[in-house]
């Protein structure tokens, strides 16, 4: 993938994991909060590889 789908992919995982972290806390549902809480971690990883390939990409 590249920069810009990596870092849109990245900020889509962490909203979805944001919302999934919340409904989960709101309801007492400790498996949604723990799998939001692993989709936002996920999507701040794939936003940091599209920030490394952009800045990979101007050298």
């Amino acid at each position: 993938m590249g920069e810009f789908t990596d870092k849109m992919k990245g900020t889509a995982d962490r909203t979805v994991g944001s919302i999934k972290e919340n409904v989960g806390k709101a309801t007492g549902n400790e498996e949604l909060e723990a799998k939001g809480t692993a989709q936002k971690l996920k999507g701040s990883a794939e936003k940091a590889v599209g920030g490394v390939k952009g800045t990979i990409n101007k050298i």
